[in-house]
């Protein structure tokens, strides 16, 4: 069936961009929600034309059709078991307009980038949900998402000034557009009319209208915002609105522009702590009257999921059991401004009923680290549950004068149905509130209880009182069933007419919003199979994605977990057949594309390495055989070396004498044959030999400089420059530096080569022979050591696992930096900067992001020696992990994209990075040359 619809779909789309493998349906069939659908393919359209012919193909084979962008959406909204749309790669256009009043965006934008892009003009979009470093603009307008500061006022409906949309019938109008709406009256006649009458008979039933207009004035994604009808009155605009937060049920938003709001340059944060939640409720209004611009509440479970974090204040280990917190922030433009507020929150305080004092901090970092713990909440809760569990995240909201009576009545709920780990935060001043509970669905009884308590909430929240069953996460598949409850029969009616007018034939993303099956919610519920630590960690939340290199082309670090999980579900079912066919594909897309660099870590609020476990996988993969040849070549690294050199040598040779082509040509038809065998790249070069130590009487500071065997090898392809070694030692020199480099450095390596490819012996012995060499040629630590690529310097300062318990003690005392840090703290303070660069773009590699300080130092390095410096929005992992963009190059090309073009748009007078194999990288996909960040500063000083 997978490929007959492919077949099919060929005639609208390239087979490339259409997906029907096995690995690829099986790793698109989960969101960050607890439902699992598996689609029969998943396409990646480029083009509105492409759009209106997938509708066109929908209705003819009568197959459904899901739009995704992100894959965020906690509410089921974003799965499908008939074609599933990614929009995340070929759709994220941003063009800033109107001196940054207005923001242009195209659904796969990333929320976070386009913040980026409008933070020069101290601008940003109204919504500001917790996954905004990853979901992108077409889930936040189809989910009408809010957050944290946004309130109503300034969320995706409230904020959005255009919209362009195509409906399921193919006809596409944008409201930037005055002929589009005497064509939409025109040809969609019939929906005209109906939105027109809708409009009238909502209008004419006081009762109704009252209900609208009240129910909006607190957050509420429950159903269609039918309040477009009562704030609109041209049929067409009620409709762009309608769509908004429509969860893709009713057409696709193709690009909008929004207004945008104030990016507040000052900034004061504070936890504030309450003796119980219900003190802490009676502080809400308060704060708010004062001009708090958000107060997040947290209860004390939340709080113990995140006390262990570094850096969170130790109080919180010592707060009672009934405790809880509120997270605050005042925001200004001027410090006066922030004055103001201070001032109106020192005269309520005595009357909060604090644990202690507020402490409210201007400190970026301080302020950054309570808004991340705070984000990651709900994932971080995840990762502590027990293994085969999912986690359940609702999002409600009530009255905020009745929020402490209401969450006291949720947590007798939690008991009386055995939750005793939910935990309660959100955001307050909006009586928003998430509730996490967990539980496994792995028999009838479990799924019974969960049933029953869902409905106890809908009583609860809905005929009590009288709030919002979803707030901002959208309805989905989860409140579906509920929707006519909080609403009620006229206007659920008027939600079904909307559905039926534009959808007759109910294929665009069918059982989301309106849904007749009572019990959808239990249904297609997604099971989480125990496989192995790292995975049963992992919530699915997706926050990981868009670090991930390999992420358009095969799988991300999500999609790897949601195929392990596969992988033994299928074995366990007894399955061979296909447990046998995604074992096979996952050797490619799951092990061999991924550059194990671990920048997912650092955007999982658990701290998932996905690198880790597929170093683990190989490592578990390779024979001994192939052990053993990885541990002979590490004792005789100096020939390998050699070897290596000579190779690199041969090849220069062969391109100077048949063309600079040849080599390429040659390696890509040994590829052919040897599908391992690595590809030429134009930028190798031969490097120059390693230099002779430095020293002068007159130098007061000494230095060991380590450099990597890949700046041993490789050289720069320019004529006229002189290598990253001699470019060291001339920059030390003109900071009055010694510079000592250890004897016989050819037999030496951090072990990055065999630890990213999970050689585990190799790895270990090649790192105790480094620790070993460096402990002597530094005299027992009292001489840093410096090395000139940043994967190594994390390599080399991450290995002490791997060392034997006296070199553990070596290495203790070791002080290992890297070439960043050296120029910053060594050498700036030494040296007369003698001309300055115009324009410099940057790229940061990996390794600066993993290891503390040295991304914000490597900027300001580029910064003292240039007027202006680029790094782009997109700058990522370029793939290259070392060897992995010469043996799969396809990786590096596609990992490099997106910042490439970036980087093209403008005119530079350098480009900088601090590896080489990843400027070998960024100069291919550039067309510019990229060196080292000594070169920058040796190049500018005298």
């Amino acid at each position: 069936m997978e490929s007959k619809i492919g077949k099919l779909l060929e005639a609208i789309l390239p087979a490339e961009r259409i997906k029907t493998e096995l690995i690829d349906l099986v790793a698109s069939a989960s969101d960050a929600g607890f439902y699992y659908l598996r689609p029969q393919a998943v396409v990646l359209p480029k083009s509105e034309d492409e759009v209106v012919s997938l509708f066109a193909f929908s209705k003819q084979h009568q197959i459904p059709i899901t739009f995704r962008t992100a894959g965020t959406s906690l509410s089921g909204q974003s799965i499908t078991d008939g074609i599933l749309v990614d929009l995340s790669q070929h759709w994220n256009k941003v063009v800033i307009e109107n001196n940054g009043d207005t923001v242009r965006v195209k659904p796969g934008a990333i929320g976070a980038n386009v913040n980026t892009y409008l933070k020069k003009y101290q601008k940003k979009i109204g919504p500001d949900p917790a996954s905004i470093n990853a979901a992108m603009m077409g889930g936040i307008l189809s989910n009408n998402a809010s957050g944290m500061c946004c309130g109503v006022s300034k969320n995706s409906y409230h904020t959005v000034k255009y919209i362009r949309f195509i409906l399921p019938n193919g006809q596409i109008y944008s409201t930037e557009i005055a002929a589009d709406y005497t064509r939409f009256k025109r040809q969609s006649a019939a929906l005209y009319q109906t939105l027109k009458e809708l409009k009238a008979q909502i209008l004419s039933d006081p009762e109704v209208y009252e209900k609208v207009r009240k129910k909006y004035q607190t957050k509420n994604t429950v159903g269609y915002s039918v309040n477009a009808f009562i704030d609109f009155d041209e049929p067409m605009d009620i409709l762009a609105h309608l769509l908004i937060g429509a969860e893709g049920t009713l057409g696709f938003i193709a690009e909008a522009v929004l207004n945008t709001v104030d990016d507040y340059p000052e900034k004061l944060t504070a936890m504030l702590y309450f003796k119980d939640i219900y003190s802490a409720c009676q502080a809400i209004s308060p704060l708010t009257t004062s001009g708090a611009a958000a107060v997040e509440l947290m209860d004390r479970a939340s709080l113990q999921s995140i006390e262990n974090i570094e850096g969170m204040p130790a109080v919180i280990k010592t707060l009672p059991d009934s405790a809880a917190a509120l997270l605050v922030e005042y925001q200004g433009n001027t410090q006066a401004e922030l004055k103001l507020q201070m001032d109106a929150f020192l005269s309520i305080a005595d009357d909060l009923a604090l644990l202690q004092k507020a402490e409210f901090t201007a400190v970026p970092a301080e302020q950054a680290l309570f808004w991340k713990v705070r984000k990651g909440m709900f994932p971080a809760v995840g990762a502590v549950r027990a293994s085969g569990t999912s986690v359940i995240l609702e999002d409600v909201a009530f009255p905020v004068d009745q929020l402490g009576d209401a969450i006291s009545d949720l947590q007798l709920l939690f008991k009386q149905h055995g939750y005793t780990k939910a935990i309660i935060f959100g955001h307050a001043k909006d009586g928003n509130i998430h509730f996490v509970v967990t539980q496994a669905f792995d028999t009838p009884d479990e799924i019974s209880r969960y049933s029953i308590f869902l409905q106890d909430v809908v009583d609860l929240v809905v005929k009590k009182y009288n709030g919002a069953l979803k707030a901002e996460h959208g309805t989905g598949r989860n409140m579906a069933p509920f929707v006519e409850t909080e609403w009620g029969e006229t206007i659920y009616r008027v939600m079904k007419t909307v559905k039926q007018a534009i959808d007759p034939e109910n294929l665009l993303n069918p059982g989301v919003i309106i849904n007749a099956d009572k019990q959808a919610h239990i249904k297609n519920l997604k099971e989480l199979t125990q496989v192995e630590e790292e995975v049963d960690r992992c919530i699915e939340c997706g926050f990981c994605e868009h670090k991930c290199p390999s992420r358009d082309i095969t799988l991300t670090p999500r999609k790897r977990i949601v195929v392990r999980r596969e992988l033994l579900k299928l074995k366990n079912q007894g399955n061979k057949t296909q447990h046998a066919q995604l074992l096979h594909q996952y050797q490619y897309e799951g092990l061999d594309t991924c550059a194990v660099d671990g920048l997912c870590a650092t955007a999982c609020p658990v701290d998932i390495n996905t690198g880790d476990l597929v170093k683990r996988l190989r490592r578990e993969n390779h024979s001994e055989t192939a052990n053993k040849m990885a541990l002979f070549t590490a004792k005789h690294f100096k020939a390998v070396y050699s070897l290596v050199k000579f190779a690199l040598g041969a090849g220069v040779l062969i391109n100077k004498l048949l063309g600079q082509k040849a080599m390429f040509r040659l390696t890509k038809g040994l590829r052919k044959v040897i599908p391992g065998f690595p590809l030429w790249s134009g930028q190798l070069a031969l490097a120059k030999p390693v230099p002779g130590n430095l020293f002068k009487d007159t130098y007061t500071r000494s230095v060991v400089y380590f450099p990597a065997c890949i700046s041993r090898a490789m050289g720069d392809r320019e004529k006229n420059q002189k290598g990253v070694m001699q470019t060291f030692m001339d920059v030390s020199a003109k900071a009055g530096i010694n510079v000592v480099i250890p004897a016989d450095i050819k037999k030496n390596c951090c072990g990055q080569i065999y630890s990213s490819k999970g050689f585990k012996d190799a790895y270990t012995y090649t790192a105790n022979e480094t620790v070993a060499k460096l402990w002597q040629v530094t005299d027992g630590g009292k001489l840093p050591v410096v090395l000139d690529i940043s994967s190594c310097t994390q390599t080399l300062t991450h290995c002490r696992p791997a060392l034997t318990d006296e070199n553990k003690v070596k290495f203790d005392q070791l002080l290992i930096i890297d070439s960043i840090t050296y120029i910053h703290d060594y050498v700036m303070p030494q040296i007369n900067i003698s001309n300055k660069k115009e324009r410099i773009a940057l790229h940061p590699v990996c390794s600066l992001q993993k290891m503390p300080g040295l991304e914000s130092r490597f900027t300001k390095i580029a910064q003292n020696f240039a007027v202006k410096v680029d790094v782009p929005v997109f700058a990522g992992c370029c793939g290259m992990a070392g060897d992995r963009g010469f043996l799969h190059p396809e990786l590096t090309r596609s990992a490099t994209l997106p910042e490439a073009n970036e980087v093209k748009a403008n005119v530079y007078d350098g480009y900088y990075s601090s590896s080489k194999t990843c400027e070998i990288a960024l100069s291919d996909a550039v067309g510019e040359n990229y060196y080292s960040i000594l070169a920058l500063v040796d190049e500018c000083t005298e």
